[in-house]
């Protein structure tokens, strides 16, 4: 008989209903009975608003540095941002899909697109390398806040920065934003990769100078390998996607830039017109980052959703449980294998899961079957190609209209695509034409 800490499955369910079609790989709506007003849930929270200020300040202190070393970025003046869109195709074909109309808006934050690494894991992971840089440069009496920061891409600094290392364990998205930036500051750079993380991500970090280290097993592993080695070694600095606040940080500026482009575009959001957010989650930190950013800003005006495979629920059964990252998938039963390598993780971060449970309103699964078929149906409506975990979103707002009869014409869902841009066009259509297949016939895909 399968035990989880002591107890048979069989008692586990009876004490979580909800965990029976979970652990059988149904596609699953969670609502979040933990959650309570953000107001209440914020206090006593270890990161208040002017850190989420202080992580946006420092970066447009890195603005002049980004500008230079990455020309593509010039024109928004080195800040890394992505595009707001309207998704009117995308949904009505959700709608088609799902036979469930949604009421409101229909928007897609375009992180897929994020200059330099094309995808969510920009944001956190560029910032936490950027941070660790500029406080070695402080130690050393090198940089004040007060300089020009373009100064950096200059050799003096690429010599000075090549006697540290960087690490970090990663399925995919967030070693390519570690070891792009790090390399580019001329770090020594190791990413610990999972046996889930796409060849052409090892093949991308190799081009750019960073030795990319192979798992044979999951993601868990790799962060534990990349962390022993930091331990062992005094100029190395581990980038910890299980714990890291500052990744963390990095990841809630977002919601400062999206008031701004949320503004521009006359989209209003309040207690009357709520903004409903729909994030891919693997281990929490970069939907989390940007959830509780939201959260800060927005308050109760906001609600997030994280989206996960249905083999790989991680934040789910361990904010359910309330157990987080003292159990796993693979207690379980479940095999955390799925097409969505961003999304492959077995334990979620307790620290993001703990700082969440009371602010998220709730948490769906996706099959790989939908991703696929998603993938193609977005480039169809939209002409957008996202990975497959970067589509689990856009079964959120169908989800939560079948379980909030308050959903009206005055809501916005927002769809926050995490990645995509990058990917190798032969594998773009490759995955394209799977879609397609799925789409002809769910079965046959």
């Amino acid at each position: 008989m399968t035990t989880v800490k002591g107890r048979p499955i069989e008692e586990w369910i009876s004490e979580f209903p909800d965990l029976g079609p979970i652990i059988h790989c149904a596609p699953f709506y969670w609502s979040n009975p933990y959650a309570v007003e953000s107001k209440k849930a914020l206090q006593g929270q270890p990161l208040q608003l002017e850190d989420i200020q202080d992580a946006e300040a420092r970066l447009k202190r890195f603005a002049p540095f980004i500008s230079k070393a990455y020309p593509e970025t010039a024109n928004a003046g080195g800040i890394i941002e992505s595009p707001l869109k309207k998704g009117d195709h995308i949904k009505a074909r959700l709608e088609t899909i799902t036979g469930q109309k949604i009421p409101g808006a229909f928007y897609i934050k375009l992180d897929s697109h994020l200059p330099i690494s094309g995808s969510i894991k920009a944001r956190g992971g560029i910032y936490e390398v950027l941070k660790h840089a500029e406080t070695l440069l402080q130690e050393h009496h090198l940089l004040s806040e007060k300089d020009d920061y373009s100064k950096l891409t200059e050799e003096t600094y690429r010599k000075f920065f090549s006697q540290y290392t960087i690490l970090v364990g990663s399925t995919g998205n967030l070693g390519l934003s570690i070891g792009v930036i790090s390399a580019k500051l001329g770090f020594h750079v190791i990413v610990h990769m999972s046996a889930d993380a796409k060849q052409w991500k090892k093949d991308l970090l190799r081009e750019r100078g960073v030795q990319v280290v192979e798992h044979p097993s999951d993601y868990s592993k790799a962060v534990e390998q990349g962390r022993k080695e930091a331990e062992n070694d005094p100029k190395s600095y581990f980038v910890d996607d299980e714990n890291s606040t500052d990744l963390f940080l990095g990841y809630t500026v977002a919601a400062i830039r999206l008031k701004k482009q949320l503004e521009e575009q006359a989209i209003q959001v309040s207690p009357e017109k709520p903004l409903h957010v729909y994030l891919p989650c693997g281990v929490g930190g970069g939907p989390g980052g940007v959830a509780f950013g939201l959260k800060v800003i927005f308050g109760d005006a906001v609600k997030c959703y994280f989206a996960e495979p249905t083999h790989s629920p991680c934040m789910l059964i361990g904010m359910m449980t309330r157990l987080h990252n003292e159990v796993s998938v693979h207690d379980f039963g479940l095999d955390n294998q799925t097409a969505a390598d961003g999304l492959a993780v077995g334990r979620a971060s307790g620290f993001v899961g703990k700082v969440m449970e009371p602010l998220l309103e709730g948490i769906y699964t996706v099959s790989d079957e939908q991703m696929f078929r998603f993938v193609a149906e977005m480039v169809d409506a939209e002409g957008i190609h996202l990975e497959p975990s970067a589509v689990t979103g856009l079964m959120g707002p169908s989800y939560v209209v079948q379980n909030d009869p308050k959903i009206t014409e005055e809501d916005t869902h927002l769809i926050w695509a995490t990645g995509g841009s990058m990917v190798p066009d032969e594998i773009k259509e490759a995955t394209y034409q799977k879609g397609v297949r799925y789409k002809a016939d769910p079965d046959k895909g």
